[in-house]
């Protein structure tokens, strides 16, 4: 059963001045590790999740020119215009998966990114075997102290939600030599790039979490009929 991948980070005695600084460093670390250099799209929420958002930028897919994305420190710095103790600021972000094709998948995010749909945009096909590397959007949020009732005591100071864990495992499907590679290629990359994370934004603590409350190393090691 697939489940949705958080990472939640952690900073010691962290003002809100510098989580745009935090924010940054997070998103920067998407393009050495199969991610795009640029963000998609910005929201500002206040208070709560309940209320309407007080900023929106959709800036489309980076590739379409020079005017479409922005880099992080950009997109950070518009955002963070509006610096409240009680404000969330989300950014979405691409990060390219192997993940097995499956009919109708997706469209192009830059029409609905707000919605956080798939794209076919770009693939990389893994010749007849039915998996390509496809993009999907990666959400990062930072937290004001005070937003929905100091949230980021259990969420982190900045989250990032990777959606389905569907590519880590794969569970529904007979994988095979060649999707046993992929996957491993996948959880290798996620591997790689919280540990860029983690260590460009100078985060003290950090948790991998599942909606579930189930350990995707767990999960992984019956998949794939590791040991304990």
């Amino acid at each position: 059963m697939a489940d949705t991948l958080h990472l939640s980070l952690w900073y010691p005695n962290l003002r809100l001045e510098g989580l745009p600084d935090k924010l940054t460093a997070v998103l920067a670390a998407f393009a050495a590790h199969g991610g795009e250099g640029k963000v998609y799209a910005a929201t500002v929420w206040p208070v709560s999740w309940g209320e309407a958002p007080v900023f929106q930028r959709v800036w489309g897919r980076g590739g379409g020119g020079p005017e479409r994305g922005a880099v992080p420190r950009e997109a950070v710095e518009e955002a963070t215009e509006l610096l409240h103790d009680d404000y969330a600021y989300e950014f979405q972000i691409g990060w390219s998966l192997w993940e097995l094709e499956s009919g109708g998948a997706g469209e192009d995010p830059s029409a609905s990114l707000m919605a956080g749909s798939r794209t076919t945009a770009g693939q990389e096909t893994s010749g007849t075997s039915g998996w390509v590397r496809e993009p999907r959007l990666v959400r990062v949020t930072g937290f004001g102290p005070l937003f929905d009732e100091g949230a980021y005591e259990q969420e982190g100071h900045v989250k990032v939600d990777f959606g389905s864990d569907a590519p880590f495992l794969e569970e529904d499907a007979d994988l095979g030599q060649v999707g046993a590679k992929h996957v491993a290629e996948n959880v290798l990359q996620l591997v790689e790039l919280t540990a860029a994370i983690e260590k460009g934004s100078g985060a003290t603590a950090r948790l991998l979490w599942s909606e579930l409350g189930e350990s995707l190393a767990q999960r992984l090691a019956a998949r794939l009929g590791v040991g304990n």
